[in-house]
């Protein structure tokens, strides 16, 4: 391992609503051949039904137990995960280990999608809920990370799509036609990696599209 992969951060995938930690087994196939340390884990339960303060916890617990307390780490969040993963960020501390935070097609602003369901979690991420009320409150103290969110025009479990929009950091808009597709499509890993790699904040993108 070279100099550069040494001074990398470890990096910590959150998976989304009714996933696990598998769903980014083509992302940390790739990022470990790049030379990362990467992590994840299975939140539980993962369909929502505690709500994501509780689950970004477990985050919080997974940090502490895992790497040691001067260690900083890189923070990549999928869908729900992106969510669980700013609470853990804004108000568990997160923000003094995060360098680097990325969201993937999350909810940022909600999704009506959630009123499928009376779970908790999803009471949580629907638009206008007192829970992203709060959290969009300060999101501006996100603008200490290197802070990205990527997202697809296409998705039809953030609806509206542009729900996962931030007026903060960087955003990268990349077509992809289904969720899901967003953690194994080549456009989506690529963002990620160079998000990744960036040594400094990088500017605010405005609808940047990756092709």
């Amino acid at each position: 391992m070279n100099i550069e992969n040494q001074q990398r951060n470890p990096v910590l995938l959150i998976h989304g609503i009714d996933d696990t930690e598998a769903v980014f087994y083509r992302m940390a196939a790739q990022l470990k051949l790049q030379g990362w340390s990467v992590h994840s884990l299975n939140l539980v339960p993962n369909n929502g039904d505690v709500g994501l303060d509780e689950l970004a916890k477990q985050i919080a617990d997974y940090v502490r137990a895992t790497f040691a307390p001067e260690q900083h780490l890189d923070l990549v969040g999928f869908s729900m995960g992106g969510i669980v993963s700013r609470y853990y960020v804004q108000r568990l501390g997160g923000i003094n280990r995060v360098q680097r935070f990325i969201t993937i097609s999350s909810p940022h602003n909600g999704t009506v999608v959630a009123y499928g369901s009376r779970r908790p979690g999803c009471l949580q991420m629907r638009p206008d809920s007192i829970f992203l009320k709060d959290l969009n409150s300060d999101a501006v103290i996100l603008g200490q990370l290197n802070f990205t969110s990527i997202w697809t025009p296409y998705d039809l479990m953030i609806v509206p799509a542009n729900s996962s929009q931030m007026s903060v950091g960087s955003e990268v808009i990349v077509p992809v036609a289904l969720h899901p597709w967003m953690l194994t499509d080549p456009r989506s890993l690529a963002v990620v990696t160079a998000a990744l790699a960036e040594r400094i904040k990088l500017p605010f993108l405005k609808k940047v599209s990756s092709q």
